[in-house]
């Protein structure tokens, strides 16, 4: 079982939801994390909840879409834990409209953020990810599988996702890299202006998918979950 204190994680779009509750559930475990957030004051009080020293959480601006903060991002990281051993992109939105009404600025907006955005993220970190062996793990959904009304723009970035990430898989193996997609279904989370409340109880918690990347964090180096496919036990009645 491999041992995770005072291993370095960097997660994306880390200012509430999925990448905060998987921040929570590393640092829990005696990992050193580094969230970042597209306003800096955001990220900044997202770090402080963790309830971590300053020494063990750090906040970044930085937004994904763009491939220099992603670059500047990644050296900070380096610089002020000394090493990466975990790149997390989670970083995403969600726009859901019809084809009919979908605009050209949101159709880019979805894309450049939820495809090219960990595109960045991965590219600007690999270097530091071959010296430590380490693992890159995208947050994708079940919407990168199954298609739905009103998904273009959204099912499009996520099934790309899916994709990319399963071909770096096969690209960085050979570097002792490993590589992981985590497709959640229905989540407690913001997505699409939603604010989490009691009625969210039958969902899959920030937490749960923290457990997840916990596990395969500390499975065995021989064993490769590529893709995970996770959804709520019992559907909403």
């Amino acid at each position: 079982m491999n041992k995770l204190e005072n291993k370095v994680a960097y997660i994306t779009g880390g200012s509430k939801g999925i990448g905060l509750g998987i921040a929570k559930s590393l640092v829990a475990e005696g990992m050193k994390v580094a969230i970042t957030g597209r306003d800096l004051a955001t990220i900044t009080k997202a770090a402080k909840s963790i309830n971590a020293n300053k020494t063990n959480v750090l906040a970044i601006q930085s937004n994904v879409s763009c491939f220099e903060d992603e670059t500047k991002a990644i050296q900070q990281t380096i610089k002020h834990f000394g090493q990466l051993d975990v790149v997390i992109a989670n970083a995403g939105i969600g726009i859901l409209n019809s084809i009919e009404n979908l605009t050209p600025q949101e159709w880019k907006t979805t894309i450049d953020t939820n495809l090219t955005g960990v595109f960045n993220t991965v590219k600007a970190s690999i270097d530091a990810i071959k010296k430590t062996q380490g693992y890159i793990i995208t947050i994708a959904s079940l919407a990168g599988t199954n298609f739905f009304e009103k998904g273009s723009a959204y099912n499009a970035s996520k099934y790309g996702l899916v994709g990319f990430t399963q071909a770096i898989m096969l690209d960085l193996r050979k570097y002792g890299i490993k590589v992981t997609t985590i497709m959640p279904g229905s989540v407690t989370s913001y997505f699409n202006n939603h604010i989490p409340n009691e009625e969210d109880a039958w969902k899959i918690q920030p937490e749960d998918l923290g457990e997840i990347v916990i596990s395969l964090l500390k499975m065995h180096p021989r064993t490769l979950p590529s893709k995970i496919e996770v959804r709520p036990t019992t559907p909403k009645k």
